[in-house]
Parts: C-alpha cells; structure tokens; sequence
C-alpha cells in the first residue's frame, strides 16, 4: 500500500471516533454530565469523510465558553476553547495528535461551519434539556466558585423584594412566550427572528423556535408550546396570540391554562369584555385587588377587575379582565396610564384578580429576563452573524447560559459570568 494513501488517515480517524464512544461509555464524569450527553444528541450534518473533530466538541467547548465574559461571538468561542484544559479536551473525546502528544482544539473555520450548518431545533432542544433534567432533580445543580467580595447588588434586591412583596398562595407555575428580532443578524432568508418560552419565577428558559419573520410567528408558538410539557401551566402571551386557535389549542391539546391580551384583533371580543367590565368600582369591590410598587426612582400602581366569562365570548374563557397601571415619580403626581383588557381560561376559584395582577405582571419576565439579558449582557443586537444557523446557536448558547447561571442562583447574569473567568471553573458548571 503506497504511504500516500488515503486510507490510513481514515482508518485512523474510524479508530479514534471508536476509542471515544467506549470512553464516552467508561467514563463516570461524562456519565455525570446531563449537558454531555444531551448536546450528544445532536445529529451532525457533515459527511464523515475526513472528519477530524467531533460535533459534541464544538459544542462543549461553546457552551462553557459562553459562560465567560466577552465570549460573544464565535471568534471570541474559539479562543476561548484553545485556552481549555487538557483533561476536559480529553474527556469530551477532543482529537489526540500523538505528535505533539496534546488533545487538539478545533480551528475557528471548523466552529464557524458547524455552528452555521446545525440542527438548531435539535440544540434548543438538548440544552432546554439540560435545564429541565436540573429542575427535575435527574442532574446536579450547576455550582459556581465563590469570588471574595459583598452579595451582588440584584441579589439583594431579589432577596428584599421577595419578603416585602411576596407572589399571592396558589400561583400555578407560568410560562411567558413572545418573539425577538436579532436586529444585527441577516442570512439569506432575512432577518433571524425567534420565539422563546420562559418561566416566570424561575427565568428558565424552556424553549426556542425560528419563524421567517414577524408574520408567521404564530404558527411557530404553536408548534414551540406543542413542544413543552405544558399541562397545569398557565401560558402568558401578548396580543399577536390573541386567536381562537391558539386558545384551543392550550385548552383542548395542552391541557393548560391561558392568559390572553384582547386588542383589536379579536373586535367582537374586545367589546364584550369592555361591556363585562364597564361599571363604577363599587360594582366590583369583591373582584377587585390593588398592587403598588416602587423602585427606580418611581411609583407604580396596578388596578385590576375581573368578571366572569365563559366560551361564547372565548374559546376556554372563564374570566375577563381590566388592569389599570399608574406610573408617577416618588412623592410626585401620576404621569402617565394605560388600561389593558385581557380574558383568561383560568376560572374564579384558581384564581381571583391579584392572581391575574401577579401572572399578568409576570409576563413581562420574557423582555425583563431574556430580551434585555441578551441584549445588554451578551450584545446579542451588535453580532452581525449572516450564515444559515450561527445566529440562532449563539442565541441558544446565550439561552443556556442564562439557565445555568439562574439555577445556580444568580440573579444578575453579567455578575455571574464576570466570575467565571477561569477555564476550571467554568467547565465546572458543566460537571466537566
């Protein structure tokens, strides 16, 4: 056999992808590792003639650099991961070169084509994966390294908040869904717009999906909530998923509960629900309830009244609401209101009007939680990313990101990530 031929590198190659998948078998710490063996799932997309590099590296290697601070784009991933220990290279099954007897990192071209040619639909779902199998208790909470220094400033204040305003009793768990445009990003379909799903009080996110643009959004959250194990939630969703379908579906398929904005979308709706709320506030004394709140050098006042509902006005509905929100400065007039209307599958005795306050204020936890987070923390808007799926895999990365730090118990994630800046410690989150 003449020594240029190409067989011995490929059988080479077979070998080492062989010895990885018995080490991956073998070894307890990947066993440990729920976001290993998640992510492992991902089906690779490329031919196996001439591979060098193994998926599950790359996207390793990713996950814990976006841990770290400034790892924004795949340029700043890569450089990261050629920094990371030996030993973590070699249990993630990282390519040996007996020459330079070292675990090899993949180039920056290799982590640019795997993360622009991925089943990101698979990725979302491996790493909201991972998230839930922390939750469920079937994987060890990520831990991170405690740096010298006084608790973190939004700690405090999610700590202070939590005993001076406490969610009512009976809360069911809640799901807030709504869409974000990666304003920075373009690929030859336009602009990359995705719809996630996060849970209120924890900010887990729990899914991730892409629609071609702002229109067909909602046959996308259709197919994101189908996705979730969403029976007993409460689903939380702004005015564009005002529709008879969606509330169908999460009544009649889900078997949740939903939580709906009546604009003029849904006119006949709309007026009746007006007609059911319309009345002095004597009228509703017994379904009424009044939240106020202060911070950021403002005051804030929420009114809500409820009336019962029921399937001629809605598909599911139970109850009608009216919210009225006051805004003014500390110790100064009110200088602005807004009155919104919405309608609900949720029926009286699951819950009554500061139930309604507290799920329908908890919706906001999607642009508070994520949309900002990735907007300010990761600069998600900046990256100008324009190959097939590396915007929606970074976003996802970002996601992932996100869920660890906050099951971890941080509440300010740029806090958390400035803590993570060594290579150890990081991996560490991972179990790795």
């Amino acid at each position: 056999m003449s020594l240029s031929s190409p067989i011995n590198p490929a059988l080479d190659q077979l070998a080492h992808l062989a010895l990885w998948e018995a080490q991956l078998a073998a070894d307890p710490v990947l066993l440990a590792s729920s976001l290993v063996s998640r992510l492992g799932q991902v089906p690779d997309r490329r031919r196996r003639r001439g591979l060098k590099h193994s998926l599950l590296v790359v996207l390793v290697l990713s996950a814990c650099a976006t841990l770290s601070v400034g790892n924004d784009s795949v340029a700043a991933i890569w450089q990261w991961s050629t920094r990371a220990p030996q030993e973590v290279l070699a249990r993630i099954g990282a390519r040996w070169n007996p020459v330079l007897g070292m675990f090899l990192v993949p180039g920056e071209r290799t982590f640019r084509r795997v993360l622009e040619d991925l089943d990101a639909d698979a990725l979302d779902a491996a790493t909201c994966g991972y998230a839930m199998d922390v939750v469920r208790g079937a994987a060890p909470t990520p831990v991170i390294a405690s740096v010298p220094g006084p608790v973190e400033r939004e700690e405090r204040r999610a700590a202070r908040r939590a005993a001076t305003h406490p969610l009512p009793d009976g809360l069911l768990s809640a799901v807030a869904v709504d869409g974000k445009a990666l304003r920075g990003a373009r690929t030859e379909d336009g602009r990359v717009f995705l719809v996630g799903a996060i849970a209120h009080v924890s900010g887990v996110v729990l899914g991730q999906r892409q629609v071609p643009d702002k229109r067909g959004e909602g046959a996308v959250v259709q197919s994101l909530l189908s996705g979730l194990d969403a029976a007993g939630l409460v689903l939380t969703l702004d005015a564009l998923h005002t529709t008879r379908k969606t509330a169908r579906m999460i009544t009649k398929d889900l078997h949740a509960h939903y939580l709906l904005i009546l604009k003029g979308n849904q006119p006949s709706s709309l007026r009746a629900a007006d007609a059911l709320l319309t009345g002095a506030d004597t009228e509703f004394e017994q379904t009424s309830a009044i939240d106020e709140d202060q911070g950021h050098g403002r005051r804030e006042r929420r009114r809500i009244r409820t009336n019962p509902a029921d399937d001629s006005l809605f598909p599911g509905a139970r109850q009608v609401f009216r919210l009225r929100r006051d805004v003014g400065e500390m110790g100064g007039p009110w200088i602005s209101k807004e009155i919104i209307l919405g309608i609900t599958s949720l029926p009286a005795d699951l819950a009554g009007p500061e139930h309604l306050n507290a799920y329908q204020r908890g919706h906001w936890c999607v642009e508070n939680r994520l949309h900002w987070v990735r907007d300010v923390t990761f600069h998600e808007d900046d990256s100008q990313l324009r190959t097939g799926t590396a915007p929606r895999a970074l976003a996802t990365f970002r996601n992932l990101t996100i869920n660890a730090l906050r099951l971890a118990g941080r509440a300010n994630i740029a806090h958390g990530r400035r803590d993570l800046t060594n290579h150890n410690d990081a991996c560490a989150v991972y179990s790795l």
